[in-house]
C-alpha cells in the first residue's frame, strides 16, 4: 500500500497539474473571502470564516474529481492496472494507496487555508475574538467531505477509460449525493419527517450540522459509512477487472 501511496503523491507534483488544482482552489476561495464585496470578511462587521466553509463544498466539487479522475482511468487506459496485479498487491492495498494518497493532496490544499485563520484571527476587534472551536470544528467537517468526494471520485475513475468522462462523472456523482437529497426533500410529495429523512440520506445535511462546529458522532459515522461504502464499490469494480 506505501509503495502505490507514495507512487501516487510523485505522480501528482511531478506535474504541472497538481499544484495548478491546488492553486485553482485557493484562488478561488480568497476571491469570495477577501474580494467579492457580497463576502468579504473585510465588509463584514465581525471576524468570521464562514465564507471559507460555505464555498468549499462548490470547489471542491470540481477540485477532488480533478484529483481523483486520473486514479484508475489512467491504469485502465494504459494497460498498466494489469501490472499492478501482478506484484504483491491486493485490490485493498491499490484502492487504499490512491486513497489516501488523494486524501493527503485534499489536505496539502487545506493547509494553506490556515493563513486566512491567522488573517481573521489578528481582525477581530479585540484581537482573537474568533470562535476558533467552531472553526476548527468546520474544518473537521471539511476534511470528512473531502474524503467521500475522493471516494466517490475514484469509483467514477474506476469506471472508464477517459479522464474526461471520470471528471465529469466523478463531479456529478459528488453533486448528486452532496445536493440532490436536499432539493428531493423540498419536494411537495414528501410531508412530516419524510422530507428530514431523505435529507439526512445526503452529505451535505451532515456537513451542515458539522460545519456548526458540532461534532455529533452520528454525522462522523455517515460520512465513514459513505467513504467504506464507496470503497467496497471501487473494490467490487476493481475485483471484476483482475
Amino acid at each position: 500500500m506505501l509503495s502505490i501511496y507514495r507512487k501516487e503523491i510523485a505522480a501528482f507534483f511531478s506535474s504541472v497539474t497538481g499544484y495548478l488544482v491546488i492553486g485553482v482552489f485557493l484562488v478561488s476561495v480568497g476571491l469570495f473571502m477577501w474580494v467579492f464585496s457580497d463576502t468579504s470578511v473585510v465588509d463584514y462587521n465581525y471576524a468570521t470564516m464562514d465564507q471559507l466553509f460555505s464555498i468549499a463544498p462548490l470547489v471542491f466539487l470540481f477540485l477532488i474529481p480533478a484529483i481523483t479522475m486520473r486514479s484508475f482511468a489512467e491504469e485502465n487506459m494504459k494497460g498498466t492496472i494489469e501490472l499492478l496485479f501482478t506484484k504483491p498487491l491486493t485490490a485493498t492495498d491499490i484502492i487504499m494507496g490512491k486513497f489516501f494518497a488523494n486524501v493527503t493532496l485534499v489536505v496539502f490544499a487545506l493547509l494553506p487555508t490556515l493563513i486566512y485563520y491567522f488573517s481573521v484571527y489578528r481582525l477581530g476587534s479585540p484581537v482573537g475574538n474568533l470562535d476558533s472551536g467552531a472553526i476548527f470544528g468546520s474544518y473537521i467537517g471539511l476534511f470528512f467531505l473531502g474524503a467521500a468526494f475522493v471516494a466517490i471520485g475514484m469509483v467514477a475513475s474506476a469506471l472508464t477509460t477517459n479522464q474526461i468522462v471520470a471528471f465529469i462523472l466523478g463531479a456529478f456523482m459528488c453533486f448528486f449525493f452532496h445536493w440532490a437529497f436536499t432539493y428531493i426533500a423540498r419536494m411537495p410529495a414528501f410531508a412530516a419527517n419524510l422530507d428530514l429523512f431523505i435529507q439526512k440520506l445526503g452529505i451535505n445535511y451532515h456537513y451542515t450540522s458539522i460545519s456548526k462546529g458540532l461534532i455529533d458522532s452520528r454525522d462522523i459515522v455517515y460520512f465513514l459509512s459513505v467513504i467504506t461504502g464507496f470503497l467496497f464499490i471501487n473494490h467490487t469494480i476493481l475485483a471484476k477487472r483482475s
